[in-house]
């Protein structure tokens, strides 16, 4: 199975909700041939695409926290294991790791579901409105609604005079450059803007010292670059996209960080600060299964506490009691009182 036939099925679902935006803005009375009914079509996938994932945004959120929480425990286990090679020290670290995020509910792997199930979508409306041209010449197939006739139109439609359709490598315009670049600019400060404003306000001191931080602020200035290299290559129309989905991430995050921050990062403290000035009560997000009931950790260990029995008298079978003796002497019990 070939990468288009993989990828055909978002190109498909890309495809019926630009045309149900644009016939919704047809509706309202916008030309459905201009360039502002299919630019407002591309910014509604992404509202449709990225309200879809809001669950899924939540479930990300609520899993960074957790692992910044872990963290301890799991700087525990690393240095338990640190310098042992061999293959029993590496099982028993990696089911002890294992055991951790069972435990406290955490999955590493949650923060890249929305990243991921964006990239499909993304491809697809690259691949959509790159195969305007053949759709609506007749050299290809319609996808999905997207009609010769409509495909003619998106083709055509244009963004501040250029063509959505248009990339900067090969532009016969200056315009097409100029909005090139003007896009590329933008997303690359909103992408800057969203990921210091995540480590700056949203990341407790202890996270900022470590190579995993050191990386993240070297991305964040390799960023722009990274958009200046690819952004070229792709249609306005994606560029459209991917700027209005920076947007949305960067808005999204400053309520996230305001409302659901990070533990112990200069976000949470400023929150409790709100509250407290408020009157209303200062909660800490805690982790179930983070801390180990004293009980559950000695069944882990496999140890059982003994049960704990009041000292008595030994008596003998007549009922009285045993003489003293220096291997047994009695001895003196207190009346238990009724606390």
């Amino acid at each position: 199975m070939s990468f288009s036939d993989l990828i055909y099925p978002f190109e498909w679902i890309v495809a019926w909700i630009l045309y149900g935006w644009h016939s919704l803005f047809d509706t309202i009375g916008i030309p459905p041939d201009s360039g502002a009914a299919w630019v407002l079509s591309i910014i509604g996938l992404v509202v449709v695409m990225r309200a879809a994932m809001i669950p899924l945004f939540v479930k990300q959120i609520h899993a960074s926290r957790r692992m910044q929480l872990i963290q301890p425990e799991m700087q525990k286990i690393q240095a338990k294991y640190k310098g042992k090679t061999d293959p029993d020290s590496r099982q028993a670290m990696t089911q002890e790791t294992m055991d951790l995020y069972k435990r406290t509910g955490t999955n590493p792997f949650s923060s890249c579901l929305p990243i991921l199930l964006q990239s499909p979508f993304f491809f697809g409306l690259f691949r959509v409105l790159n195969g305007l041209q053949k759709i609506a010449s007749g050299e290809t197939q319609p996808i999905g609604p997207i009609s010769r006739t409509l495909a003619g139109q998106a083709e055509q439609s244009t963004l501040f005079g250029a063509q959505l359709s248009d990339k900067f490598i090969g532009a016969d315009s200056l315009t097409t450059q100029i909005v090139t670049i003007v896009l590329i600019v933008l997303m690359s400060a909103s992408t800057f803007t969203t990921q210091r404003q995540l480590m700056m306000k949203n990341m407790p001191a202890s996270a900022l010292d470590n190579p995993f931080a050191k990386q993240q602020k070297m991305l964040l200035y390799l960023m722009p670059l990274f958009f200046a290299i690819s952004g070229v290559n792709f249609p306005i129309g994606v560029l459209l996209y991917w700027l209005t989905t920076n947007v949305w991430s960067m808005c999204q995050q400053f309520y996230v960080i305001r409302k659901m921050p990070a533990p112990g990062s200069p976000a949470e403290k400023a929150m409790q600060e709100r509250r407290a000035k408020r009157g209303k009560p200062v909660e800490e997000f805690r982790v179930k299964g983070l801390d180990k009931p004293e009980e559950e950790a000695r069944k882990a260990s496999g140890q059982r506490q003994q049960p704990s029995r009041n000292k008595k008298k030994k008596t003998s079978a007549a009922g009285k009691p045993k003489p003293a003796t220096a291997s047994s002497p009695v001895q003196e019990s207190k009346p238990q009182t009724d606390n």
